[in-house]
């Protein structure tokens, strides 16, 4: 069978994934699920290319790791964006199809999840919602196991001749990842002596700021969608979201940004 776009990207079974719960179909409906599928679309790739970074950190490669972070970056704008288009949906339109979601919450998303933990943000709490032996508990309890984005980075300074704490090299990793003073005079040192090294480190704050901006944007559509109330299935709303609003993924790289 000769390959053509359509069947190499699968159309028949993409178009045919937006099933509406609404009865008869609410139009924004159709809108909120593509929105969520491509974000989820758009998680996946975040994940292979941070699999990647941590793979070009500990092979000290910089201009891979460059181009990962200019990629991942490019991305987490265009998943800003993509909050301009839901912000159409109005309140009322939200409210037309809500109940219709019954458990169904956005905070359910072991990929975002998986994304936070490969970033270094680890809170094992979160397994807990989760079914124990579900194959999104498994993926999130393999990558709470293993080394963060962070952790290769130490890799990556450690080659540069920047001193890693031992604190940090044997710490448990399933620990969020924390600023340390000896890590970031190593960095500002090499901000002032390696200018490559300076283009690597601007990308990965441009992701981080990005990153947070994401969150915020979040936090303000859910807030100015369904305000104070508790997400749906349960979820814990506006203020947990709260919680990890301008939480960096590379704490040493802003806290010496007043050195610089």
């Amino acid at each position: 069978m000769t390959l053509t776009y359509h069947s190499y990207l699968k159309l028949d079974q993409l178009l045919n994934l937006q099933e509406v719960k609404s009865d008869p179909a609410e139009h924004d409906e159709y809108l909120f699920i593509v929105i969520h599928q491509v974000y989820e679309l758009w998680f996946k790739i975040l994940l292979q290319e941070f699999e990647k970074v941590c793979r070009d950190f500990s092979n000290n490669d910089l201009y891979a790791a460059m181009a990962g972070f200019k990629r991942a970056r490019t991305i987490m704008k265009t998943m800003v964006g993509q909050l301009d288009i839901l912000e159409t949906m109005t309140p009322m339109s939200f409210s037309s199809f809500r109940d219709r979601l019954e458990t169904a919450s956005g905070f359910q998303s072991w990929q975002y999840r998986e994304l936070e933990f490969l970033l270094g943000y680890k809170r094992p709490d979160m397994l807990k919602y989760h079914d124990e032996g579900s194959p999104a508990r498994a993926r999130l309890e393999t990558r709470l196991d293993r080394r963060s984005v962070v952790d290769h980075f130490y890799d990556f300074l450690a080659a540069r001749g920047v001193t890693i704490p031992d604190a940090l090299r044997t710490r448990d990793v399933r620990l969020p990842a924390v600023a340390d003073e000896t890590v970031q005079a190593g960095i500002l040192k090499l901000y002032k002596t390696q200018p490559d090294l300076t283009i690597l480190f601007e990308l990965m704050t441009d992701f981080d700021e990005g990153l947070q901006e994401w969150r915020y944007r979040h936090v303000k559509l859910v807030e100015r969608t369904i305000g104070s109330k508790r997400g749906t299935g349960g979820s814990l709303g506006v203020e947990f979201l709260k919680q990890s609003l301008f939480l960096p993924s590379f704490p040493d790289l802003w806290a010496i940004r007043h050195e610089l």
